[in-house]
């Protein structure tokens, strides 16, 4: 078993709620394993509040979080990643900045809960759901044994969660 902590950035347009989500989780249940990170490739400025609702009724701490640009990440003194994951289409499919070192890279897309709904009720129930999918990912993404992984194996199981 390795000391090794990873550094994971999660990618999204906005970085104001699936992000967010996965940035929280990554070191809720990465347990010290891995430090995540989330930006966004036009972020808007604040993170949405029920990301912040949805984080705060699973017992995890919403402070401190913040949308900002993927430009932070790409500067001389940012942490390294050890993997950058996308979890909405447009981000996706834009140029991403390069990034010191070599990321492993996977596609964790799903549909964007911010606008769903015309009542608080729908709402949260949108941020539920991608919750749900994002936990069930990032819990996946942890129990691997990076270590002992080859790259490829290792390219093929990143791919196959974000199909989860």
């Amino acid at each position: 078993m390795t000391d090794k902590v990873y550094n994971v950035l999660i990618l999204c347009t906005g970085n104001s709620a699936r992000s967010v989500l996965g940035e929280a989780l990554i070191n809720h249940l990465g347990q010290g394993r891995f430090k995540g990170y989330s930006a966004g490739s036009r972020p808007a400025g604040k993170v949405n509040p029920y990301a912040l609702k949805t984080l705060e009724q699973h017992g995890i701490d919403s402070s401190g979080y913040r949308s900002k640009s993927w430009d932070e990440f790409g500067v001389a003194g940012a942490p390294q990643m050890d993997f950058v994951f996308t979890v909405c289409g447009s981000a996706a499919g834009e140029t991403c900045p390069l990034w010191p070192g070599t990321p492993l890279r996977a596609h964790w897309g799903l549909e964007d809960p911010a606008g769903v709904g015309s009542n608080d009720e729908e709402a949260m129930a949108a941020f539920a759901t991608a919750y749900q999918i994002i936990h069930r990912r990032v819990s996946r993404f942890v129990a691997l044994d990076i270590a002992a992984m080859g790259e490829d194996e290792l390219k093929a199981e990143l791919a196959a969660i974000g199909k989860a």
